[in-house]
């Protein structure tokens, strides 16, 4: 059993992930939610992320659901407590008449903007959860339904979120403090832990409880924040077992049962680790006793089920199946966890090994759990610069927030910071200086004398030379942007010519790499020089941001399906600016330059997939502005065949009817003629 277990740590740590890889995850978010909080605008509410993917998973139905909490309102539980505000509005809990885990939030004093939201009884009001659902629903994301206490929908990039507005308090409700007693008797998690949880305090989401008295009345205590500090406190060993136990439910138990029937979510399997730890049920967590680990909780909830009866973690009063189990649905998926149950823990390996779950599974006379074996440290890199390049999305409109996240990042960089967190923001800040570099061009372009034109351009040149000397390989191309923009085709056309000798190396990383080059030039070296030599972004445009004119139409498209930010791949963006640039130089070699874009382009459509919209759009803006309208029009109308990743379609059509009637004018004029 020892070894089997060692097998399957292993094809966990390959499928769920290393230790590294889980910290890089966590921390990168981290980072993101600290510096996009103070950078906020309205600072009527906080964002707070949660979810399996804040929590370090990266399944592909990972969710990543947020919580905003509103900053102008406290929820206290008793009078004595309101001596610690002066400026926010009070709310009182009064749990007397709800069930355990749920209260009536009761408004201290009515103001106008709560007005509407609220219901009275016996005199008092009482904030309406179910009102509160309903008005509330659309102010993050605009045309969202509700699901329970949250707001759902899907984005405009695919993803699916649920997003909940949220009372907070700062106090740790009076009916848990036994949980603090059971934490210290148990010693799990640690009394730092439960101090730092404490100090958190709890919230409140807009959802009553079923059987409840007041049902639409009624809010859910959420222990969000505290579930998040407990899983960033367990093992490795304790997390990959959380996450077996996700992918045993979602992948076994669920595809037996029709959709009325399930009731059992991830939010069980973690209760239930969380149980299992603080217990001391299980002596050793560790790899060689993984099976029993994930044993010891299976058997957990298979009581569970078969009892009707899952005890909140905090508050063990609370059933969490009382509001969803019935006879029916606990009956079927009590006979499923039961004759897993009665085949005994050797049929698991069966059932993970299973082409759906896909969990590899080494078999190997030795196993080594060193993590340096487990993943290479290219993996560890992609791992890294993947997690930065999706976080990086700090939303900066205008020259006062682009202030306001350095100042957000300058404030940060005096916390403890780990290695992950400092890649993270040093790529807040290029990015920042970068924005900055075309908003002050863009603002200050023909409305100020030269001199003061002379010194903003300086400026701009200078943020956009250290991003392309600090940032990675493909920065460069913001700078060769820039110098594109101001007219200076000579300088730009130098810098592209650097750039394509350094993103044509080998050893550089973007969607392929090869591993040995990339390990011999930088293998051992920091992430800052990694990043210097050897790695390649996408190109990002915030589309409120004009970089170059030729552009504008596929920025405003994207605005339109409410898109902040356009991908552009680098290679695209090299030859789009090679062929502008030599337009205006020499127009051999822009043609050229067209060539082998077309080329490029023809000979791997089949293969271009989710770029197949913009590959096709940009050959046909280079086609158009070299004159070659025919072959344009041909390269925008497959554009619109292609799957419509960047939503480019109001851009295309837009570029094909203007191409029509400049023909059908030119037609004319010379009939006339």
């Amino acid at each position: 059993m020892q070894q089997i277990s060692e097998e399957l740590f292993v094809g966990l740590c390959r499928k769920i992930g290393t230790p590294k890889q889980v910290a890089i995850r966590r921390d990168v978010m981290d980072i993101a939610e600290i510096v996009k909080n103070r950078v906020r605008e309205c600072h009527e509410m906080t964002e707070i992320l949660s979810g399996s993917r804040r929590e370090g998973f990266r399944f592909k139905d990972s969710d990543a659901d947020c919580m905003y909490c509103i900053n102008s309102y406290r929820v206290i539980w008793n009078l004595s407590q309101i001596r610690y505000y002066k400026k926010e509005t009070i709310i009182i809990c009064d749990g007397s008449d709800s069930p355990p885990g749920f209260t009536l939030l009761q408004l201290a004093e009515l103001g106008s903007e709560i007005k509407g939201l609220f219901v009275t009884m016996s005199g008092k009001h009482y904030i309406s959860s179910s009102i509160f659902r309903e008005v509330m629903c659309s102010v993050i994301h605009p045309n969202s339904i509700v699901h329970g206490p949250c707001s759902s929908g899907t984005m405009v990039t695919g993803g699916e979120y649920d997003d909940a507005i949220c009372f907070r308090s700062d106090f740790w409700p009076p009916s848990v403090y036994s949980w603090k007693e059971r934490c210290l008797v148990h010693s799990w998690p640690n009394m730092h832990v439960v101090h730092d949880i404490v100090r958190s305090g709890c919230h409140f989401v807009a959802i009553g409880h079923k059987l409840g008295n007041h049902e639409d009345s009624e809010w859910r205590v959420s222990f969000s924040v505290a579930e998040h500090k407990l899983v960033r406190c367990m093992s490795h060993c304790q997390f990959l077992t959380y996450g077996l136990l996700k992918l045993f439910l979602k992948e076994f138990v669920n595809t037996k049962l029709n959709e009325e029937d399930k009731f059992l979510c991830s939010y069980h399997m973690k209760t239930a680790v969380f149980w299992v730890a603080q217990q001391n049920t299980i002596s050793n967590w560790c790899p060689q006793n993984l099976m029993e680990c994930f044993w010891v909780c299976f058997k957990l909830i298979l009581k569970w089920v078969y009892e009707g009866v899952c005890p909140n973690f905090f508050i063990p009063e609370n059933n969490m199946f009382l509001n969803y189990v019935h006879q029916n649905k606990q009956q079927k998926t009590f006979d499923i966890l039961n004759t897993v149950y009665e085949m005994g823990i050797a049929s698991f390996l069966h059932i993970f090994s299973n082409e759906s779950v896909a969990i590899h599974i080494p078999r190997h006379e030795y196993i080594i759990l060193n993590e340096d074996t487990l993943i290479s440290e290219t993996e560890l890199d992609m791992e890294l610069f993947r997690e930065v390049h999706k976080n990086e999305a700090i939303c900066t409109l205008d020259l006062h927030q682009c202030m306001k996240a350095l100042q957000a990042i300058e404030q940060v960089i005096h916390l403890p910071l780990t290695p992950y967190h400092t890649i993270m923001l040093r790529k807040h800040a290029e990015t920042i200086f970068q924005r900055m570099a075309f908003i002050l061009h863009n603002v200050y372009t023909n409305k100020v004398e030269n001199k003061r034109m002379y010194t903003i351009d300086k400026i701009s040149r200078y943020m956009l030379k250290l991003t392309a000397e600090f940032g990675c390989v493909s920065d460069m191309l913001y700078l060769a942007m820039y110098y594109y923009k101001t007219y200076r085709y000579l300088k730009a056309l130098t810098v592209l010519k650097f750039t394509k000798a350094r993103l044509n190396e080998q050893n550089v990383m973007y969607q392929n790499i090869d591993e040995n080059k990339y390990i011999k030039t930088v293998g051992g070296q920091s992430w800052s020089k990694k990043m210097r030599h050897a790695l390649a972004w996408n190109i990002s445009l915030f589309n409120r941001i004009c970089y170059i004119k030729e552009l504008v139409p596929e920025q405003q498209s994207k605005i339109l399906f409410k898109q902040p930010v356009s991908f552009i791949p680098h290679f695209l963006m090299v030859s789009l600016l090679d062929i502008l640039c030599n337009i205006h130089i020499d127009m051999k070699e822009a043609l050229v330059a067209l060539f082998n874009l077309q080329h490029l382009v023809y000979c791997v459509h089949k293969e271009l997939g989710t770029l197949g919209d913009i590959s096709w759009q940009l050959l046909g803006i280079c086609q158009q502005v070299t004159g070659k309208h025919g072959d344009a029009l041909v390269s925008y109308v497959i554009s619109l065949t292609q799957i419509p990743t960047l939503r480019l379609q109001w851009a295309t059509i837009i570029r094909i009817l203007t191409i029509l009637f400049y023909s059908y004018r030119n037609q004319n004029t010379s009939h006339e003629a």
